[in-house]
């Protein structure tokens, strides 16, 4: 049986969504939360590649502690980039951290 080829436009042209961007974003949302070894695997590339990424940011976007994303990144070969660089950084990372734990406090 042939499956059925369902694009975003689909859903705008159905009056679902106002826009192809917002079918992307959502199902993209529900890609990560149905699927953690994905957030993690995007949380370890973008710590990679991005100097932005803090450790802390890192950790939020795979859904884990941040003492697990250490060991996640360590057991990759991945060096940590520990300690902000800056005040701002720093500052960063306590709201990244305080966002988490208010997430994950219910």
């Amino acid at each position: 049986m042939e499956m059925l080829q369902i694009q975003a436009r689909d859903f705008v042209e159905a009056r679902l969504y106002d826009s192809e961007q917002k079918v992307m974003k959502e199902a993209l949302r529900y890609l990560l939360q149905d699927r953690p070894d994905l957030r993690t695997a995007l949380a370890v590339h973008r710590y990679q590649t991005d100097e932005e990424i803090t450790l802390a940011r890192a950790a939020a976007l795979a859904g884990v502690s941040l003492e697990r994303m250490k060991a996640i990144l360590v057991s990759r070969g991945v060096p940590l980039r520990l300690g902000p660089a800056t005040i701002e950084e720093a500052r960063g990372e306590v709201a990244t951290l305080e966002g988490w734990f208010d997430a994950h406090s219910d």
